[in-house]
């Protein structure tokens, strides 16, 4: 295990290169042409069987996607800022997953999911912050890595490294599942809707904790709340507000006559439940009755049965607005997840390989509990179901005690202080290959 660690740490020059050039050219969902093509031509480089585009991504399933000529501009994009033709023109349109495959004898099917998508934000550009001062913040508009999933993409290439150097200690086959849109809860069900992991035996996954320090580890997560994602589009009729206003149908009036109703749906008694309204759009003019009106709504639940509960009353609400304006309602699903927890049995292997590494200071004797929703449990229920194991373990990376002494106020995901030091790309790439190791070692 320590020969591993040090193969590891040997790696991290690059892999903090690679971390800095995917957060430079930041890309957000459906649009990872240049960092999808950049890793694919590395696994191709590095030996792997590399599947991507239409053969990993389910276009039927797909959600909250661009409009073909947006795809189209940020392609060109893409390809402007050194995306790899070869692989991006099989992605074009949105499909940017990307897989690569280990055969390494019979043995055990093991999958890793790293997701590459950024936030949908802006990055400053200041000399105050490390990336604004170092070079590497995004140049893209409304595209920042401010989740981690630029070194989380990173740690995947860097497992890719680690298993051709130890192939000759495990039989088995490994899935490396790059995915994209995971933001907004988009990527995994059209990945997982092609079957690629149905044969899978364990299924693994991780991210990022910006507050917790270099070094430490959670061998699993639970507490994932189901969430569905959607907006509502309100249509009436626009009129002048002076000298005909009974001659409108005033969507506006629909959506927030909606937005106050919603919150103010019976919680659940068998758990936690969460609905917001995260943005109202509407109206064209002062003495214009507004005929159009855009809600982007989110609800949450402990389970995929309380997120159902809180859907199916939402659309109770918003179907009663709209007939209460004479509005037509439409409603888009933008995304989506379901609820999820990590399998005990697998995260006792984390607790005794991350020990058995020697490489954290500090691993938790219990999984953490997330709080929040990742797309990852359709991989997760899928895996299960087939009787597989599953984790999703959380990696140390703050920057409050790293390398850079002016970081105590970084900030958490989806801020824009976030920042991650970067120590932790080689102790996130030595767990998913220990693992690995561990559960496909030769006997």
């Amino acid at each position: 295990m320590q020969n591993l660690v040090a193969a590891a740490f040997a790696l991290q020059e690059h892999q903090t290169a690679l971390r800095r050039d995917f957060h430079h050219y930041a890309e957000s969902a459906w649009t990872e042409f240049r960092t999808a093509s950049l890793i694919a031509r590395e696994l191709a480089q590095l030996g792997y069987e590399v599947k991507l585009g239409r053969e990993v991504i389910c276009a039927e399933e797909r959600m909250g996607l661009l409009t073909e000529e947006e795809l189209e501009q940020q392609y060109q994009r893409a390809l402007s800022q050194g995306a790899v033709l070869e692989y991006a023109e099989k992605m074009r349109g949105g499909f940017t997953g990307v897989v690569g495959i280990l055969k390494n004898g019979e043995g055990p099917i093991i999958g890793m999911r790293f997701d590459i998508d950024a936030v949908e934000m802006n990055e400053p550009q200041t000399k105050e912050r490390r990336p604004g001062r170092d070079g590497f913040a995004s140049v893209n508009a409304k595209m920042m890595h401010s989740c981690g999933h630029d070194g989380h993409a990173s740690i995947g290439l860097g497992v890719a490294q680690l298993l051709m150097q130890y192939r000759n200690q495990f039989k088995g086959t490994i899935k490396l599942v790059f995915q994209p849109a995971e933001e907004g809860g988009r990527g995994a069900r059209p990945l997982t809707a092609t079957g690629i992991l149905d044969d899978v035996e364990y299924m693994l996954g991780a991210h990022l904790g910006s507050s917790s320090p270099v070094g430490s580890l959670l061998p699993g997560q639970a507490g994932m709340l189901a969430t569905s994602k959607f907006d509502a589009i309100f249509t009436g009729k626009a009129a002048h507000a002076g000298g005909n206003p009974d001659g409108g149908k005033n969507a506006l009036l629909a959506a927030a006559n909606a937005a106050l109703n919603l919150y103010a749906i019976s919680r659940h008694k068998a758990g936690a439940t969460r609905i917001n309204v995260g943005r109202l759009q509407a109206g064209t003019g002062r003495n214009v009755i507004p005929d159009h009106a855009v809600m982007a709504i989110e609800t949450r639940g402990d389970t995929s049965e309380l997120d159902q509960y809180m859907y199916g009353r939402a659309m109770q609400v918003l179907q009663g607005s709209a007939m209460m304006y004479d509005c037509e309602l439409e409603l888009k699903q933008m995304g989506s997840a379901k609820s999820g927890s990590s399998s005990p049995e697998l995260m006792q292997r984390v607790i005794r390989v991350a020990t058995e590494l020697g490489c954290f200071d500090q691993v938790s004797p219990s999984e953490g509990k997330l709080g929040g929703s990742e797309d990852f449990t359709y991989m997760m229920e899928r895996v299960k179901q087939n009787g597989g194991q599953v984790t999703y373990m959380g990696i140390g990376a703050s920057l409050n005690k790293g390398e850079d002494a002016n970081a105590s106020a970084a900030g958490g995901a989806h801020t824009i202080d976030f920042d991650i030091d970067e120590r932790c790309l080689p102790l996130g790439s030595a767990i998913f290959t220990a693992l690995a190791l561990d559960i496909a070692a030769l006997k």
